[in-house]
Parts: C-alpha cells; sequence; structure tokens
C-alpha cells in the first residue's frame, strides 16, 4: 500500500513543474529513446527499457492502481508486482514462468490471481501474508473496524488467493532469466520484507550466476534498471504506517539506495521512470518529507499532548481522506516520538503525554 493524491501529505510543499511532468508522462527524465516505444492496450501504456517493460497503470499507476514489470531473458519471462493493470492485459500478454513480489501489499498482488499454476516469490520475512488473508491483515495492524473493512477490500477489489505454497527469497538472490538478472536488494522499512529488484541485461546468458557475487561487477550501470517498489519518491514521502513498518529501517534502506547507480529508475506509483540524476533528485524530497513531519511533531509538543491529540494533528495525512488514514497516522506518529524519547528531545509529563525538553 503506498499514498494517492488525495491522501498527500498537508506539509507537503508545490511541485516544481518540470518534476510533476514525470507523474503524467511515463518516461519523462529517462534519457534512453527506448522509452519512447510505447503501445496502447485498453488504454494503458507499455514502455520498453532494455528487457524490461513497465507496464504502467491508470493514470501513472496512481493508488489503486500500480506500475508492474514484465522481464524477458532467454530462458524465462518473469513479472513483477501484477497490479489490477494486468488484468485487462491477460491476453496480450507473454507466458509468465514466475511471479516476483516487491512486498506483500494489496495493490501489488492483486493481478496475481490470474496466474494460479507457477511460482510465487516473496521476501521470506513477507512470505506469510500471502499464505492466508489473516496473516495479510496482520501486516497492516489495523483496528476495528478498520480491520472489518479492509479486509473485504483486500478480497473483493484486489482480488486476495491465498498460495499456503509461494515460495521465499533473500537479500542477495539473483534470478537467472537467461542474459538477464533479477538481483534482489532487501529494502525494509515500507514492510518486513519490502525488496527492490536491480534488473541487469547484456549478459552472456550461458553464464552461471553466484548469488553472492557483487552485482556491481556483473554489468555497468548504464545495463541496469532498479525498481523501487513502493519507495515511490512522491511528495507524500515514506509510507510506514502499518504494524509491519519501520520508520528507522526506511531511512537506512533509503540511504543504501543512494549509492545503487543504474540507467532507469522505476516506481510502482506516480512517478514512473527516472534517469538517475532526477532520481537523486527525488530521493532528496522523498527523505525530506520525514524531517518535515518530525519538525511539526517538535512544535506542536511545546505543550504536552497524548497520541490522540497528536494524531488529530494529521502531520502524515490530510484530513479524512481515507479510511485506514487515521490508523496509519497514529503508527507514524508512534514511531517519531518512540525516537524523540530515546533520543532525549522528548520526555514523557504522565503516561501517553509527552512534551519536547528545554533542550530541544
Amino acid at each position: 500500500m503506498s499514498e494517492s493524491d488525495s491522501t498527500k501529505s498537508s506539509a507537503e510543499p508545490a511541485e516544481p513543474a518540470a518534476m510533476s511532468n514525470a507523474e503524467t508522462t511515463p518516461a519523462s527524465n529517462a534519457k534512453s529513446t527506448e522509452a519512447s516505444n510505447a503501445r496502447s492496450t485498453h488504454s494503458l501504456e507499455d514502455h520498453q527499457f532494455g528487457p524490461v517493460t513497465v507496464l504502467f497503470g491508470e493514470k501513472q499507476g496512481k493508488y489503486p492502481q500500480g506500475n508492474s514489470l514484465l522481464i524477458r531473458g532467454s530462458r524465462e519471462t518473469v513479472l513483477i508486482d501484477p497490479s489490477l493493470g494486468v488484468i485487462p492485459r491477460r491476453h496480450s500478454l507473454p507466458p509468465i514462468d514466475r511471479l516476483l513480489f516487491s512486498h506483500c501489499h494489496e495493490d501489488h498482488i492483486s493481478g496475481a490471481y490470474l496466474f494460479p499454476e507457477i511460482p510465487w516469490h516473496f521476501h521470506e520475512l513477507d512470505l506469510p501474508g500471502i499464505q492466508s488473508l489473516e496473516a495479510m491483515m496482520a501486516i497492516y495492524g489495523f483496528p476495528e473496524p478498520t480491520h472489518s473493512y479492509f479486509s473485504k477490500q483486500v478480497v473483493e477489489q484486489f482480488h486476495f488467493k491465498a498460495r499456503p505454497d509461494a515460495e521465499g527469497f533473500r537479500d542477495g538472490d539473483v534470478f537467472d532469466l537467461g542474459g538477464v538478472r533479477v538481483h534482489v536488494i532487501h529494502a525494509p522499512g515500507h514492510t518486513r520484507g519490502h525488496c527492490c529488484f536491480l534488473i541487469e541485461s547484456g549478459l552472456n546468458p550461458d553464464s552461471s550466476p553466484d548469488s553472492n557475487r557483487d552485482w556491481d561487477r556483473d554489468s555497468g550501470p548504464d545495463e541496469r534498471f532498479l525498481f523501487l517498489g513502493d519507495i515511490d519518491l512522491s511528495s507524500f514521502g515514506p509510507y510506514y504506517g502499518d504494524a509491519w513498518a519501520d520508520l528507522e529501517d526506511f531511512e537506512r534502506t533509503l540511504e543504501r539506495l543512494r549509492g545503487i547507480e543504474a540507467r532507469w529508475y522505476g516506481t510502482f506509483h506516480h512517478i514512473g521512470v527516472l534517469d538517475r540524476e532526477a532520481f537523486l533528485d527525488r530521493l532528496a524530497r522523498f527523505v525530506s518529507a520525514i524531517g518535515r513531519r518530525e519538525q511539526g511533531l517538535l512544535s506542536y509538543l511545546a505543550e504536552a499532548h497524548d497520541l490522540d491529540e497528536i494524531a488529530a494533528q494529521n502531520f502524515v495525512y490530510s484530513r479524512g481522506k481515507i479510511p485506514t488514514s487515521d490508523a496509519a497516522e497514529r503508527r507514524s506518529m508512534i514511531q517519531h516520538v518512540e525516537r524523540l524519547v530515546r533520543s532525549g528531545t522528548l520526555r514523557e509529563t504522565s503516561p501517553g503525554r509527552w512534551i519536547r525538553t528545554k533542550a530541544a
């Protein structure tokens, strides 16, 4: 799950016009002319980047839609994060050998039910979520009545089908498709098992990859596509509002991704595909949303307040946009509170009430 345009942070700055173009043009800021090789399927656009075809969802993959990846090698074809946009394309897709998932959230599995006979692969930490609906809902950790509402949505709108036989992968694992390799990069924070995928091409299709080798030695950055999953680089900023999300893991992930060089960087929602310069610019602004939220919290806690009062300020979400936003706001802000208490920036005045320290 990620945010939609209707759940933008109330504190976010306006977008510069040059960057907002990337949210309406799938391949803007990608320097390769390969981006112009597009076709339309039921008004949905497909764009080619080397061996990667981005299957764009409606409105640039705006939630509940998303942008899926179709990757062809000489031996296998895989589909990453089959979204709602895969469903109207189902008769035009080539044979798919396996599904890979960046993480176990509803919008990333919504087209998976079309492929019951092939292997499904998740990071081992998110794997329990696809094995039963009960386990899937535990990832979110929503209280009632949000739990019942969203459980129904996961089944009816997002076509949840349990796969107890789904397979796990780990950081550093490699899927060799023949001349194309998909490297798993564990990128936790959004969920415990959230992953990015580095796709490298231009390789000898007969070579045998060692899953422990450094992908940086396999190909140059001009042959790589980094799929970011729900690190969507939107002005909303990182989403860490579920039970299996972690703010500080997310921050470590964002720092790690900054150092990964690729020709193209693709998001599941909103932005589409960027070159490295645009990626770094977007990443810096994405990271800055965390600081905006924390600074707003610190300003508010010049006087003591409890979590209900903090959540009502909507430091993360605009007011009253979606049924899950209240629970996500509380989960997000308690993580900020807890780490500021650990650092001595906040103190408890009474159980469940906090105030900024004089040192802050």
